[in-house]
């Protein structure tokens, strides 16, 4: 027993040099940023597969609506098996979207009911929890607008002040591209530079 504690103690000094508010918070912001980069890695694979010859761009870019046409009409030949494939990567994108903001806001709760953590720690939490319920709220009302302005499937994302913009679309022109801007700045007040759109 006495050797089993003199081995323990490092890990409390440790403990308690560093503070125990201090390793929650760190372990907080590091389960945050490991479900946000999960989310963006899972998000920008899959941007990338199946991409029908767009290059990924942010706001109003010239190439939208130009290099399409052609891909369109190669891709006419497969309707089916791409609109499967279409709607399955709208949902499950959806899905891994909705694990990784559940998985961040459990452990943002566990801060704030944390009887040990200090008030700093509670109200940043807190904050966190507000800024992923508005992200998801604008993310929701942006897919709902995309959507009833006629396209026929639309996933968005936001992270970090920016935000992806998949729609389901044989081809984007410049209407288009202004609609989904102009949306996405009146719901989430992300301007045209930090917004990337992508055709599906």
């Amino acid at each position: 027993m006495v050797y089993e504690q003199e081995e323990m103690s490092p890990a409390k000094k440790f403990i308690e040099r560093v503070g125990k508010r201090n390793l929650i918070i760190a372990g907080v912001v590091l389960l945050i940023g490991a479900a946000v980069v999960l989310n963006w890695v899972i998000f920008a694979n899959r941007d990338s597969q199946g991409f029908d010859g767009y290059d990924q761009s942010s706001g109003m870019n010239s190439s939208y609506g130009d290099d399409t046409t052609a891909a369109s009409a190669d891709n006419d030949t497969n309707v089916t098996p791409t609109d499967t494939a279409s709607d399955s990567y709208f949902s499950s994108t959806q899905v891994s979207r909705a694990r990784a903001r559940d998985e961040a806001l459990e452990v943002l709760q566990s801060v704030v009911d944390n009887a040990q953590a200090d008030d700093a720690a509670k109200t940043q939490a807190l904050a966190d929890i507000s800024q992923i319920a508005k992200d998801m709220e604008s993310e929701s009302n942006i897919e709902t607008l995309i959507v009833a302005k006629g396209f026929e499937q639309c996933v968005a994302v936001i992270s970090s002040g920016k935000i992806n913009v998949v729609v389901k679309a044989e081809q984007l022109t410049q209407s288009d591209i202004a609609i989904i801007n102009e949306i996405v700045y009146e719901q989430a007040g992300i301007v045209p530079a930090n917004i990337n759109i992508v055709k599906k």
